[in-house]
């Protein structure tokens, strides 16, 4: 081979060896980093969340999941909201709303509903919605999402009225009639399992995954509970992502992988069908 044939040849190699340096630095960070997907959740979730991280659909999507766990919403939503968490599964629909009307410059976006984890009323003293008395003490979560939720429940077995307006953030000044003269004690939704052994106590509202966590099963221990129909699909659970990442193609495949079947049937065996499987379009909750 001639000199000229050499340095030809060799000049064609390092082009192409710095044609593919310069690809590999120069990715796109979306294409870089869009298979790796943060998951934060709260409570049950986190497990339910992390066996699918590990399961044969998460596999097949080549998403790599690692999910990390808060111990309440406000943080996981702000993490969501500044990117240090993709993607969040913990909430309703309600406390998204809420979220949002209270954070205009950080914004959250839904990719997807995922359950609904009905509410229950407990009560460590009685064994039906009947023989609560007149003037029961009745506690409900201090939150506005959680506290129109708790009411709208109560409205539902007929223990109260609302009034014609009421939304899924108004409170007990939107109640319309009282019959049995109920007092109301606003509380921190964690605290409602431990609120129920409370001698001054009738009655509380705890929403299932704190419940779960006290090992009570709210189709089975709740003296009544939340029912799926059009009343309480601001309930329905969902995963939110930050509003800039609301069209990201690999998040959304979060929502498929939730309702793939064999994730479904751990679920329902894990937690014992209290997470009732809710698959519809994201235009359901807001119809």
């Amino acid at each position: 081979m001639s000199r000229k044939s050499k340095f030809i040849t060799s000049f064609g190699i390092l082009i192409l060896a710095l044609l593919a340096a310069f690809s590999f630095f120069h990715a796109s960070p979306q294409d870089k980093s869009s298979k790796n997907i943060t998951v934060g959740a709260v409570g049950s979730d986190a497990k339910a969340w992390q066996y699918i991280a590990k399961s044969d659909a998460a596999k097949k999507t080549k998403l790599k999941i690692t999910v990390k766990t808060f111990t309440d919403g406000v943080s996981l939503n702000q993490a969501t909201a500044d990117g240090t968490i993709d993607v969040n599964a913990f909430q309703s629909y309600a406390y998204y709303v809420a979220y949002n009307q209270t954070h205009k410059s950080s914004k959250l976006a839904v990719l997807g509903n995922t359950y609904l984890e009905p509410m229950g009323i407990y009560s460590g003293q009685y064994h039906k919605l009947s023989e609560l008395p007149d003037g029961a003490t009745i506690a409900i979560p201090n939150d506005p999402a959680n506290t129109s939720r708790a009411l709208k429940l109560l409205a539902s077995v007929n223990l109260i009225t609302l009034k014609s307006g009421f939304g899924s953030l108004s409170g007990t000044n939107e109640i319309k009639d009282n019959p049995h003269n109920f007092k109301f004690k606003e509380i921190d939704s964690k605290t409602g399992p431990r609120v129920e052994k409370d001698s001054n106590i009738d009655a509380v509202l705890i929403g299932n995954t704190t419940a779960l966590e006290a090992g009570l099963n709210v189709l089975k221990d709740s003296l009544a509970h939340e029912k799926i129909d059009q009343t309480t699909k601001d309930n329905i659970n969902i995963l939110a992502t930050a509003n800039k990442n609301k069209d990201n193609s690999d998040y959304k495949k979060l929502v498929t992988l939730y309702h793939d079947k064999d994730v479904q049937a751990y679920i329902k065996k894990a937690f014992d069908g209290t997470k009732v499987e809710v698959n519809k379009p994201v235009s359901y909750l807001t119809n």
